[in-house]
């Protein structure tokens, strides 16, 4: 998406995704709250490299830097503020190409009991900088990473 930089702007967006999964909510809980668990699902696409922390811990932070063939770096770069295990996650995070910040986001899981399932509400309420990102691009993202988790639950590969 390229960008005149010497016109800032800020975009307010907020998109909520709704997911049922197969599994408990503890078992869901744990696919964000475990590192090997969530790198199965969170990351690039295949061929990308990944660097990937996770500290999930009120005040704690996680970073995924991946990059593409090309050499493109995306940053993730997140710090937990709330965390009910089994129930709520609320955190913030920025996001960055290379030099270039393209958002600052805070956003919520929630996991809801529904029988043997469980049923995931994500909530993202986003600031996009500059026109370097958009809701739809997110909103594609963000459901596209769901998937992987739902595969990642199902012991399937994550693409």
């Amino acid at each position: 998406m390229a960008t005149n930089t010497s016109v800032r702007s800020t975009q307010h967006e907020t998109f909520t995704l709704e997911r049922t999964y197969d599994f408990s909510p503890q078992r869901v809980y744990a696919a964000w709250a475990d590192q090997a668990a969530k790198e199965q699902w969170f990351g690039g696409p295949d061929g990308w490299s990944n660097e990937y922390r996770l500290d999930f811990r009120v005040g704690g932070r996680e970073y995924n830097k991946t990059v593409s063939p090309e050499g493109k770096a995306y940053i993730y770069n997140a710090e937990y503020h709330d965390i009910v295990p089994n129930e709520r996650i609320v955190y913030s995070y920025t996001m960055d190409c290379d030099a270039d910040r393209l958002s600052v986001s805070v956003s919520t899981v929630e996991l809801i009991p529904a029988g043997s399932k469980t049923r995931l509400v994500f909530t993202e309420y986003d600031a996009f900088l500059d026109g370097r990102d958009s809701q739809d691009d997110r909103k594609n993202g963000t459901g596209a990473l769901l998937a992987s988790l739902d595969r990642a639950l199902q012991g399937v590969d994550r693409r």
